[in-house]
C-alpha cells in the first residue's frame, strides 16, 4: 500500500512537471522577423516594397519553407511563392534567402531573434509575382540544347537498350543530378549581363552531361552549335556557381571542360563498351 502511494505522488509530481514546461514554453515565444518582398503585377501604382512578418519559431518547422508555409497559411494568404518536393529535389522554391541564392526548403531559419531574415526572389530575373521569378527564357536556352539522347541510328523504342561501362557511367557523376533550380544562372554576373545570349551555368553543366555521355552520338553537332562568342565563352570563371548550388555541384569546372573541346585541347574518349549490339 505505502508503495502504491510513492507511485502515486511520483505520477503527480511528473505531471506537475509536464504542465509546468508547457506553460514555460507558450510564454516565452520565440519571434523571428522575416522580411519578404512584395510585388503584385495587378497593382501597377504600388512600388516593390519588403514586407515584415513575424513568426513564432516555436511553432514553425526549421526550414525557411516551414516558415514561408505558416505565413500564407496564418498571416497572409495573398503570399506568392513557388514549392513542391520540400526536400530538395523539384528545385521549385529557389530564391534569394539572406543574400544566397539557395532552395527554401533545405535552408535552415536563422535563429537569431535580434536580426530579421531577408528573402528576395531569384535575382536579375522578371517578377511575375512576389517570390516567382519568370523562368522562360532559362527553359528556352535548356531546350536549345536538345537534353535527350541522340543517335544516328534509332531503334525501336523498347527493343535495345544502350549499354555503358561503369567507367563511362561515372563521368556523368557530378552531372545529372542538377535539379534546374536556376540558384546558379542567376548568381552569375556574366548572365546578369548577357542573359539573352550566355547560356548560363545550369544549362551549360547540361550540354557537358549529354556532350560527355558515351551513348550520345552527336557530340559534334552538339558542339558547333556552342561555337559562338556568347554562348559559352562568356563565363569569366566567377564561380559564384559552384559557390552557391544548393546540390554541390561544379558548373564552372562543366564549362571549363566544354573549353577545352571547343578549343581541340582534349577531346571525347570512345566508349569502353559497346553501346548498342548489331
Amino acid at each position: 500500500m505505502l508503495a502504491f502511494q510513492e507511485l502515486v505522488g511520483g505520477l503527480k509530481m511528473v505531471r506537475h512537471f509536464h504542465v509546468s514546461a508547457a506553460v514555460g514554453t507558450e510564454s516565452s515565444a520565440r519571434i523571428k522577423k522575416f522580411l519578404i518582398y512584395r510585388w503584385n503585377p495587378d497593382q501597377a501604382d504600388q512600388k516593390p516594397q519588403l514586407k515584415e512578418y513575424s513568426v513564432d519559431l516555436n511553432t514553425c518547422g526549421p526550414m525557411v519553407l516551414d516558415a514561408l508555409i505558416k505565413i500564407k497559411s496564418e498571416i497572409d494568404s495573398t503570399l506568392s511563392f513557388r514549392r513542391s518536393c520540400r526536400e530538395g529535389i523539384c528545385g521549385s522554391c529557389a530564391m534569394n534567402i539572406g543574400g544566397v541564392n539557395t532552395l527554401a526548403c533545405i535552408s535552415k531559419i536563422d535563429t537569431n531573434l535580434n536580426k530579421p531574415t531577408k528573402i528576395y526572389p531569384l535575382p536579375h530575373m522578371y517578377v511575375v509575382k512576389d517570390l516567382v521569378p519568370d523562368m522562360q527564357n532559362f527553359f528556352e536556352q535548356y531546350r536549345s540544347i536538345q537534353p535527350w539522347l541522340q543517335r544516328k541510328q534509332e531503334r525501336e523504342p523498347g527493343s535495345q537498350q544502350y549499354l555503358q561501362s561503369v567507367e563511362d557511367r561515372q563521368k556523368l557523376d557530378g552531372l545529372y543530378e542538377c535539379i534546374l533550380c536556376a540558384c546558379c544562372t542567376t548568381s552569375c554576373p556574366s548572365y546578369w549581363w548577357n542573359g539573352d545570349k550566355y547560356l548560363g551555368p545550369a544549362v551549360l553543366m547540361q550540354a557537358y552531361r549529354w556532350i560527355i555521355d558515351s551513348r550520345d552520338e552527336a557530340t559534334e553537332e552538339r558542339l558547333n552549335k556552342l561555337r559562338d562568342p556568347f554562348s559559352v565563352f562568356r563565363c569569366h570563371s566567377i564561380m559564384n556557381c559552384t559557390r552557391t548550388c544548393p546540390k554541390g555541384l561544379s558548373p564552372g569546372a562543366a564549362i571549363a571542360e566544354i573549353r577545352k573541346l571547343l578549343s581541340g585541347i582534349s577531346k571525347k574518349e570512345e566508349p569502353k563498351l559497346k553501346t548498342a549490339t548489331a
